[in-house]
């Protein structure tokens, strides 16, 4: 299945323009099953994801990052933490628009993915992101749940348990497979 795009005025090509990314198990190596990446300390790039991002930056996508952080409401890490963690991956070469996350609990938010909450506020505050031509990469069910439900283009790192439009092993494959379209 193609990505879904939209038509550029300049020239009539058809385009895809927005890219949602997860961050944990996308980005960077997620923590163990009941942990969370609490400091900059415990955070790692996985391979190939700064070369992703900077692929689909060079194809002109808009890309922000839409990261669930439960720690945070669990008490385990703070808002600090998880924006100096923000900071220092963008310094990293984490080259995107924004970056925006949800601190709280489960079944507490609209914003906490599969809600869509981030990625509607991005489409409001981040000029040029659209959520007419946009894609989600994510390595959860619940990140796949959060694009099927506003309409994105699927990428699953990993095997996906539902249907998606594309399953890869990582954020480069991602890039690769969304720009050659």
């Amino acid at each position: 299945m193609r990505p879904r795009a939209v038509r550029d005025r300049r020239d009539g090509a058809v385009r895809l323009t927005t890219v949602f990314l997860d961050r944990d198990g996308v980005i960077n190596v997620k923590a163990p099953e009941g942990d969370y990446v609490k400091s900059f300390d415990e955070f790692e790039l996985l391979p190939g994801a700064v070369e992703g991002i900077a692929l689909l930056r060079a194809a002109g996508l808009h890309l922000a990052v839409v990261t669930n952080q439960r720690g945070i409401a669990l008490g385990r890490m703070s808002v600090s933490d998880v924006e100096d963690i923000h900071l220092r991956m963008r310094a990293m070469g984490v080259d995107v628009d924004a970056v925006y996350y949800c601190p709280h609990d489960k079944d507490s938010c609209d914003c906490r993915k599969p809600g869509t909450g981030m990625l509607t506020r991005a489409a409001r505050e981040v000029p040029g992101v659209d959520l007419e031509s946009a894609a989600i990469v994510g390595d959860s069910e619940s990140d796949m749940e959060a694009g099927r439900r506003l309409g994105l283009t699927l990428v699953k790192i990993g095997a996906a348990s539902t249907p998606v439009d594309f399953e890869c092993g990582s954020l480069l494959g991602a890039a690769e497979w969304l720009t050659s379209r």
